[in-house]
C-alpha cells in the first residue's frame, strides 16, 4: 500500500469515528498504527543492511 491509500483509509475511519462518537479510540488506534508502521520500516532497513553485508562477505 502507498501513503495515499493509508491517508484515504485513515480519513474514512475518522469520519466513521466522528459520527459514532469514538474519537479517542480512533486517535489511539492511529498512534498504534503509526508506531507499527515505523517499526516495520525500521525492521525492513535492518534486514536490507544485513542481507547486503552477508552477500558482500560471500
Amino acid at each position: 500500500m502507498t501513503n495515499w491509500w493509508y491517508t484515504l483509509y485513515f480519513l474514512i475511519l475518522g469520519i466513521i469515528a466522528f459520527f459514532t462518537g469514538e474519537i479517542i479510540t480512533f486517535l489511539m488506534l492511529g498512534f498504534i498504527l503509526l508506531s507499527l508502521n515505523n517499526i516495520h520500516l525500521t525492521l525492513k532497513k535492518i534486514h536490507k543492511s544485513l542481507t547486503t553485508q552477508t552477500s558482500e562477505e560471500k
